[in-house]
């Protein structure tokens, strides 16, 4: 598999690529909670891609997969008791990884996370981080299989959902 690095030139089909997502994946609102306009914003998604971050897996130019991956973490993961406090700059961090209805299902999101496993590492962080819903246990199962440990949760505001249990996972080089 081969990730791209996304460019402005892609935004439109990104945002309808969340969209998409958002209102054709099962148990959408059960799980992720995402909402169209709400999470992911299209202001994130452009800074995702202005900073070099969001990066896409396509099958004959239509994208099948999306996420961003940051070379930071942000204050909200400074409450976690991971497994080694590193600094901020020495953690990459997965966000709003999708996979279209289509192909969900067929590994390609097991497959993106390896990806930025693999792409963190070449860049010299120290562990590779995230964080989902408490309600998303389909995800904590994906996340647990690759090798993420559950370090914590938090309780947080965010606008798709309002208060809410985040878990935090980490995956440490080995």
């Amino acid at each position: 598999m081969r990730l791209d690095v996304a460019t402005q030139n892609d935004f439109d089909a990104i945002i309808a690529f969340y969209d998409d997502v958002t209102e054709r994946t099962p148990e959408m609102a059960t799980y992720a909670r995402w909402s169209k306009g709400k999470h992911p914003t299209v202001e994130g998604i452009r800074a995702y891609i202005n900073e070099g971050s969001m990066y896409l897996y396509r099958e004959n130019d239509t994208i099948i997969g999306a996420m961003a991956v940051t070379m930071y973490q942000g204050e909200d993961y400074h409450a976690i008791n991971w497994t080694e406090q590193v600094a901020d700059d020495q953690v990459a961090v997965i966000h709003i990884l999708a996979v279209s209805p289509d192909a969900q299902g067929k590994g390609f999101g097991s497959e993106m996370i390896r990806e930025a496993i693999r792409l963190a590492q070449s860049k010299g962080m120290q562990a590779v981080r995230l964080d989902a819903l408490a309600s998303n246990t389909p995800a904590h199962k994906i996340y647990e299989r690759l090798g993420f440990e559950y370090r914590g949760k938090q309780h947080l505001h965010a606008e798709n959902t309002g208060w809410t249990d985040f878990y935090f996972f980490e995956y440490k080089y080995k």
